[in-house]
């Protein structure tokens, strides 16, 4: 039997030990490079979201310390620029937020697929070159629901707890994401609308709304005494102490709107905020109640009106009558003969004009002219006894 040799077999061994803990120590070396990525990529995540959230908190804080209140509700007592710059600020916070998230795992995936293999990261650019291609017809979608969502909040078209009409749900935004924005419902049920899908917002919640009540009376009631009633009524609910925060304009009384058999409808408006709305109609209506029956009438209805259509965009900056001034009538015409010269039968004689108006009175006064004599403002009339086939009657005998 031929010998082993031993010195042979020892080496083998230990260059395959060395080769297995050299490549165990590459990686590790990876592993810890890899968890480093990975911590430091937390860290600046965490670090970022910490400094979002810490600017959103400090302007939040800054708009309640300015309306002095404590509750973000109770800035609605505020001017609209504090509330809005609140529900703003909130939803850039959690927009900014998935940006950061979404932009730290790119980052941390491409950074850990050049720690594992340099090589491996121009083939993984390849391929994400290929996939891009490829999702470029696929995913149109999600780039139009990015680059509207983007939009949306950028333009302050909504915000978080605005109360908004997307056409596709209708409520309260909960949350709004660079894809998907949440609106719940009354019923409480969260819907998602991806924000590519939404063409046209409804925004409940900015500015002012209007509270429309239409005030049924009878067919024989003093429309001018019953609409300074129902005017003064408002004032007084606008001028009251709880309630004047939460009225932003004076009432209006567009008058009457409608007659509907031996009903009169009378149309009383006013601006509210937007979330005192419902609250301030039922106060008015209740108020309303109360001044009608204060004057002896009866209240055949009593109706809160959402305008529509033709008729809300007519009259959405109110009742605006035409503003006209008097014009002045033109003067009358005065119609008068036109003076001709008279002319005698002989084309020889000369010719004669009519006395001008103070020879005419010096005339008469002296009896040279016969006062009973057509004057030139009067019209042309032939004498009795004359003939049509005169040459010289009518208008020229006249004058």
């Amino acid at each position: 039997m031929t010998p082993l040799n031993t010195d042979d077999t020892a080496e083998k061994v230990l260059t395959f030990s060395e080769q297995a803990l050299q490549a165990l120590i590459a990686v590790g070396w990876k592993l810890l490079h890899i968890a480093a990525i990975i911590v430091i990529c937390a860290l600046i995540a965490w670090i970022l979201r910490s400094l979002v959230r810490r600017v959103v908190d400090r302007i939040v804080r800054g708009a309640k310390s300015k309306a002095k209140v404590d509750d973000t509700r109770a800035l609605e007592r505020s001017p609209l620029a504090n509330v809005r710059l609140v529900q703003r600020t909130r939803t850039l916070g959690s927009i900014l937020t998935n940006i950061i998230n979404v932009a730290i795992v790119i980052v941390a995936i491409i950074l850990i697929v050049g720690a594992i293999d340099e090589g491996i990261l121009g083939s993984f650019a390849l391929i994400s070159a290929a996939i891009g291609a490829g999702l470029g017809f696929g995913a149109q979608n999600i780039v139009k629901d990015v680059l509207n969502g983007i939009l949306i909040v950028a333009e302050d078209q909504v915000g978080i707890g605005d109360v908004v009409d997307l056409g596709l749900a209708t409520g309260v935004v909960e949350f709004v994401s660079v894809r998907i924005t949440h609106v719940r419902d009354v019923n409480g049920t969260l819907w998602y609308v991806r924000n590519g899908e939404i063409t046209r917002i409804g925004n409940l919640s900015q500015g002012w709304s209007r509270v429309v009540i239409d005030v049924g009376l009878p067919a024989d009631v003093d429309v001018t005494e019953v609409e300074a009633a129902l005017l003064g009524t408002a004032e007084e609910l606008a001028k009251d102490a709880r309630w004047r925060s939460r009225i932003i304009d004076t009432p209006e009384v567009w008058g009457l709107e409608s007659v509907s058999g031996d009903t009169l409808s009378i149309r009383l408006v006013l601006r509210a905020k937007p979330s005192a709305k419902d609250d301030v109609a039922h106060e008015l209506r209740m108020r309303l109640r109360d001044a009608v029956h204060g004057l002896g009438l009866d209240l055949p209805s009593l109706e809160t009106v959402t305008l529509e259509g033709a008729a809300g965009a007519l009259r959405v900056r109110g009742a605006n009558p035409p503003r006209t001034e008097p014009q002045p009538l033109p003067e009358r015409p005065s119609w008068r003969p036109r003076i001709r010269r008279r002319t005698t039968v002989d084309d020889a004689a000369p010719l004669t004009t009519p006395p001008a108006d103070d020879q005419a009175d010096e005339a008469v006064a002296d009896g040279d002219l016969d006062p009973a004599a057509p004057s030139s403002d009067a019209p042309s009339v032939a004498p009795d006894g004359a003939h049509d086939d005169d040459p010289h009657n009518g208008r020229d005998r006249a004058l």
